[in-house]
């Protein structure tokens, strides 16, 4: 059986370097990694690649960053030719990105079955284009792999439930699992850094929300720097943060307590969230990284994916209309736990549980009725 896998994005590649080792305990699965080249400076994408020893892309499509409109259509364009000539079994889809949303309207469009991992989280908020590509991906698709019960419900709210559905865990929890042991053995990050367990705020911010308001990315700088006035913030800054910061206004910062760094491997960041007093982010994934490490953390948004964290007391919102607001949730968190008698997001085998469901004889070819047998010609497919 053939599996096309598509990644494009940093957390993408976390999560794909879990699956694709599970799907090489299976002889009779072949996977083919398509890589969009959504992220392509190096620190994004090669450095992960790497360190995570995933196999080296069959493509890269270099595809690049631009417009949503454009870089969807340039990425479906690619991957539609991939898809042709390989004739995969399955596409399996990560996550919320333009790659993932991509990836699963090519592959629909030529009747090849979808998985898509991490099916059914919501924000409930359409502004988000994450939320966009999650709700279109989890409608096209034919396996649904959800990583906890919350995303279930949502998924049947929208009508979707019975067979097609799997909650397999989040293969993040997996990731972190599996690598925080070189994370702690074989990084020297905080000695470089000059950084004491538990004595620094681990900052993040990469949302279009955030950094392409200049309005809005100067508030939220400005509540940065006053935080640092009582405590070294370490901030590891995302391409599109740096573009912000060209925008912007920002050349008085005071940096004698702000480190402002490039973005950091993966194994880096966990060294540097386990370690952290408080994170302070606005991404998905670093806020179940937070939870993992059970570390106190404000996401800088209106709503979140993941609800249950909110709910347990690990993570509060702060959304960024006010200096005061964002400095008063990062005090407030300082010493703060949460419930820890939960564990939502599995037992770290989510990579184990998925290949186990692709494997499942009823899953090919009988989730929709626009599946197709597996080795039919693909390219018949296309007018």
């Amino acid at each position: 059986m053939k599996i096309i896998s598509v990644v494009g994005a940093r957390p993408q590649f976390i999560k794909a370097a879990m699956v694709s080792s599970a799907l090489r305990e299976h002889p009779e699965l072949t996977e083919v990694l398509i890589h969009t080249g959504q992220h392509y400076d190096r620190n994004m994408s090669q450095v992960f690649l790497d360190e995570l020893r995933l196999p080296e892309p069959a493509y890269n499509l270099r595809i690049g960053s631009g417009d949503h409109g454009s870089q969807t259509g340039r990425m479906m364009e690619a991957i539609e030719d991939v898809l042709v000539n390989e004739g995969p079994d399955w596409v399996l889809v990560y996550g919320d990105t333009n790659s993932t949303l991509a990836g699963a309207l090519a592959a629909c469009k030529l009747g090849i079955p979808v998985a898509h991992i991490e099916a059914g989280v919501r924000s409930f908020d359409r502004r988000m284009p994450e939320e966009i590509n999650r709700v279109v991906t989890d409608h096209v698709s034919d396996l649904l792999l959800a990583p906890t019960a919350v995303a279930v419900e949502n998924l049947r709210r929208e009508g979707i439930s019975g067979k097609s559905v799997r909650i397999v865990g989040d293969v993040m929890y997996d990731a972190v699992l599996h690598f925080g042991c070189r994370a702690e053995s074989d990084n020297d990050i905080l000695q470089r850094l000059g950084l004491e367990r538990g004595k620094y705020i681990l900052f993040t911010l990469h949302r279009a929300e955030n950094t392409d308001d200049v309005e809005r990315f100067e508030l939220v700088m400005d509540a940065v720097q006053q935080i640092s006035k009582s405590v070294t913030v370490v901030f590891p800054v995302h391409p599109r943060t740096r573009n912000a910061f060209g925008q912007s206004h920002l050349q008085y910062l005071d940096k004698r307590h702000l480190l402002l760094l490039e973005p950091v491997s993966y194994i880096e960041m966990l060294r540097l969230e386990r370690n952290a007093r408080v994170i302070a982010t606005d991404s998905g994934g670093v806020q179940k990284e937070a939870f993992f490490y059970q570390v106190p953390c404000v996401t800088l948004r209106e709503q979140t994916e993941w609800v249950e964290l909110v709910e347990m007391g690990w993570n509060r919102l702060a959304p960024p209309l006010d200096v005061e607001s964002i400095v008063s949730a990062v005090q407030q968190s300082f010493g703060r736990t949460g419930d820890t008698a939960r564990q939502p997001y599995g037992n770290g085998r989510a990579a184990q549980q998925i290949v186990k469901a692709i494997l499942e004889p009823r899953a090919l070819g009988q989730l929709s009725q626009q599946a197709v047998e597996p080795g039919t010609d693909r390219a018949s497919l296309v007018a």
